[in-house]
């Protein structure tokens, strides 16, 4: 790489979470890293610094330019290599100026389809409504308990992008119907990931003990899960959210969940994020609130600027590789 020709992007401290001190001494051995940790306003107040710039690394707080400030501070930028899941907020204007944009939201998934398949398993068993908290009485279960477990149960995934994929992958470690709603997937390409394709949210709502949300987070998808989805859910069904809270109509779910009190929500992210002050999701006893935690956290983020380092070396050396978004991607991507 010649002189300055790559920038991290984002605070320190974001940046060595996502890139551990053995790749950032990788990076740091080429010479063409410029030091230090730059953001939009810094970018944009100094263009002539970042004309030869053509690689960025990057992870939350990726700078959001438009593509006028693109083409005049960054000319030269070639990829930008995104330690972190989805792209949504910033991409587009990169695209369209010809950059290629490099996300690792395939190991960002992991951890979030991880955290999924435990919560179904777990939902199965009827966990959430049995949960010992707040003085209940604690009840034993016997032979009419309304809980399924985890043997030949319907469970729902709305979405097949990346994490729905890898949750339905996951799920064949267990004997589960697997029902899956999503207007990009072939049913034959259903099949392959063990699952039955429906054709509406309605019917994957009625049929399953557990309904899990994968959709992508654009406009298309916003308040796509309403009263028609929720109104239809068994007595004591469960509604996991680990993708994102756009797409859910909060007050219908709630009404939902106060009409069926043994229905549940588990829910680890919510639109406004968090809930709004007085919100019923803080205080319903079916609903179980997590602080968008199903993502990389801790150790785990650090996967993804491996991941990344792997796209760049692909990158320069001219190879493909499966990290890369395109425009049509963003159409269908989380």
């Amino acid at each position: 790489m010649d002189e300055k020709k790559g920038i991290f992007i984002g605070t320190q401290e974001a940046i060595f979470k996502a890139y551990s001190s053995d790749i950032r001494d990788e990076l740091d051995n080429l010479p063409g890293i410029m030091p230090g940790y730059y953001d939009a306003d810094t970018i944009i107040s100094n263009p002539g610094l970042f004309k030869n710039t053509e690689y960025i690394f990057s992870t939350w707080g990726m700078a959001q330019l438009s593509r006028e400030q693109i083409s005049k501070c960054l000319p030269s930028l070639k990829a930008v290599f995104y330690a972190a899941g989805s792209v949504q907020y910033f991409a587009r204007p990169y695209l369209e100026c010809g950059v290629r944009i490099f996300s690792a939201w395939s190991a960002n998934a992991v951890p979030v389809a991880e955290v999924t398949v435990s919560q179904i398993i777990l939902a199965n068993k009827g966990f959430f409504q049995t949960l010992h908290r707040d003085g209940a009485i604690w009840t034993e279960h016997d032979t009419g308990c309304p809980y399924p477990g985890n043997y030949d149960t319907p469970v729902g995934i709305i979405g097949a992008g990346m994490v729905g994929r890898l949750v339905l992958k996951m799920l064949k470690a267990y004997r589960l119907r697997a029902l899956v709603f999503d207007p990009f997937l072939s049913e034959e390409a259903a099949l392959a990931l063990g699952a039955q394709k429906v054709t509406s949210l309605q019917e994957l709502f009625a049929k399953c003990q557990v309904i899990s949300n994968h959709l992508a987070d654009n406009p298309q998808t916003a308040a796509m899960l309403d009263h028609t989805c929720f109104d239809v859910m068994k007595d004591n069904a469960v509604f996991i959210n680990t993708g994102r809270g756009r797409q859910v109509v909060e007050a219908d779910l709630i009404n939902a969940l106060k009409d069926v009190s043994t229905r549940a929500a588990v829910l680890d992210v919510t639109y406004p994020e968090p809930p709004v002050e007085g919100s019923e999701l803080y205080t319903l006893p079916n609903v179980f609130l997590t602080p968008h935690m199903a993502g990389s956290l801790g150790n785990e983020i650090a996967r993804m600027g491996e991941c990344m380092y792997n796209a760049f070396s692909d990158f320069t050396a001219g190879r493909s590789n499966p990290c890369e978004v395109t425009e049509d991607m963003l159409k269908t991507m989380a």
